[in-house]
């Protein structure tokens, strides 16, 4: 029985019954001879079968293996095969999870996720050093510093592109959008984000665009209405595209400013007591009375699809633009006994008329398609973006990208210099608030709002 020990070790770290499971009848022999024992069927068959392959891998796999490395390998494996945003953390891993939330690091200023086993940007954070460098919505990243993201962590992805405010760091990117792979060279910095931006289109329409839901988004937001308020508009477009998330609270505040006492604006439910929790309006909001259009695509995700979900339940605003990306999960962190961290999905989103979000994402009232312009006058619409499903779909085995027809390949090049060039103007020239020339999505909202009639909040949800 000398393996016992190390294995008790490993259990007590990959579940809490690992001792449990070991003195209900696994036989590991001296030198990897495992005995079988006869005993009734029991839910710990499958931890048993784990604990021979366990010890058979120890003492004859080719290569020295400690206990440590292997269960931790099999922790990682379990939570790859739940879903695209459980994952496990060791203590390094963890205590840098740690810093993120205390804001104590250099980076990049992307939101990511994982699809087709690689790193993939949900969106990259307006006014961050990737926008800056032209990342996009859906763009994978391959390589960081060279080295492959195939099967990489999250964790283990933020890990190295992390680093000193300051320094470089090379990454590669593949664009399914334009079907190209490319080095992109980025400065780290310190991931300062203003929020809101605001500013009238006219003497009518207030805009204001919330890029993620931090600290202070839900008071920044309520200074800009105060202040636009003394502009007398009638109107207001609340600008969510490209927004990755953040915060559960800001959510619920933001969406809190805009509706009455009482209301439901998202709950949570999980498979314990709880995880089922009900958000509600607490407090009058100061600008409920004013007609809305809340514009969202495909890469407003997790808090941004919280609060127009809402608004769309509740018939405060009118929701325009493309589906949402569908990230409607909860994660719970919990710190293991040594050291290392747990981040599991634990419930999910529910609207005020009780649609998940996860998976589905938040369809708008009137769907608008964003389009590019060409040099040549052209207009194209861009390309089916991935979502939340999608995601899901690769964990399950399914999907894969279909090889592009020729006429295709022959759009996406024509989207790629289009986009190139508005890059490059948006380098050299002050980056505007909003642009109605370019931004046909941010045009037809602004017909839509002066169309639409004084808010009529239901109270039945």
């Amino acid at each position: 029985m000398s393996n016992l020990k190390p294995l008790q070790k490993a259990f007590r770290k990959f579940a809490p019954w690992g001792l449990a499971a070991l003195l209900l009848g696994i036989g590991i022999g001296v030198a990897g001879n495992l005995r079988p024992v006869a005993q009734a069927s029991t839910p710990y068959d499958s931890l048993r079968t784990f604990a021979e392959v366990l010890s058979l891998i120890q003492n004859n796999y080719v290569e020295e293996k400690s206990t440590e490395e292997l269960t931790t390998a099999a922790i990682k494996g379990l939570l790859k095969k739940l879903d695209p945003h459980s994952s496990f953390m060791d203590a390094k891993a963890y205590k840098a999870r740690r810093q993120e939330t205390e804001g104590h690091f250099g980076g990049l200023g992307i939101e990511i996720t994982i699809m087709d086993s690689f790193i993939t940007i949900v969106s990259p954070i307006e006014d961050t050093p990737a926008e800056k460098a032209g990342l996009l919505p859906g763009d994978q990243v391959i390589k960081i510093s060279g080295k492959s993201t195939k099967d990489m962590t999250l964790h283990d992805a933020v890990g190295l592109m992390r680093g000193k405010i300051g320094t470089p760091i090379t990454i590669t990117i593949y664009r399914l959008a334009t079907d190209e792979t490319f080095d992109v060279t980025i400065v780290r910095a310190m991931i300062q984000i203003q929020s809101v931006k605001y500013a009238m289109i006219d003497d009518e329409v207030a805009y204001v665009r919330v890029s993620t839901f931090s600290q202070n988004t839900a008071r920044d937001l309520r200074k800009a209405i105060e202040e636009l308020h003394g502009n007398n508009f009638k109107q207001m477009i609340l600008d969510l595209r490209n927004n990755p998330g953040g915060l559960l609270k800001q959510a619920v505040d933001v969406t809190d400013l805009f509706i009455g006492k009482g209301h439901t604006i998202v709950s949570t439910r999980g498979r314990t007591p709880d995880q089922n929790r009900k958000f509600v309006s607490n407090r009058w909001g100061i600008g409920a009375d004013f007609p809305m259009v809340v514009l969202i695509n495909a890469a407003s995700a997790s808090a941004s699809e919280i609060v127009a979900g809402a608004m769309k339940d509740l018939h405060r605003a009118t929701i325009v633009g493309v589906r949402s990306f569908g990230k409607g999960s909860v994660q719970t962190v919990r710190s293991l006994s040594d050291g290392s961290g747990l981040s599991l999905t634990t419930a999910r989103y529910y609207t005020p008329a009780g649609i998940m979000i996860h998976g589905t994402g938040i369809e708008p009232d009137i769907e608008v398609k964003y389009a590019i312009t060409t040099e040549d006058g052209e207009t194209l619409e861009m390309p089916k973006p991935f979502r939340e499903k999608d995601l899901m779909a690769g964990f399950e085995g399914a999907g894969g990208a279909s090889p592009l027809s020729e006429e295709q390949k022959e759009q996406r090049k024509k989207i790629r210099e289009a986009m190139q060039k508005r890059a490059k103007e948006r380098m050299q020239h002050p980056r505007k608030i909003f642009d109605l020339k370019e931004d046909n999505q941010l045009a037809k909202a602004l017909e839509i709002v002066k169309t639409v009639g004084k808010p009529h909040i239901v109270t039945s949800l």
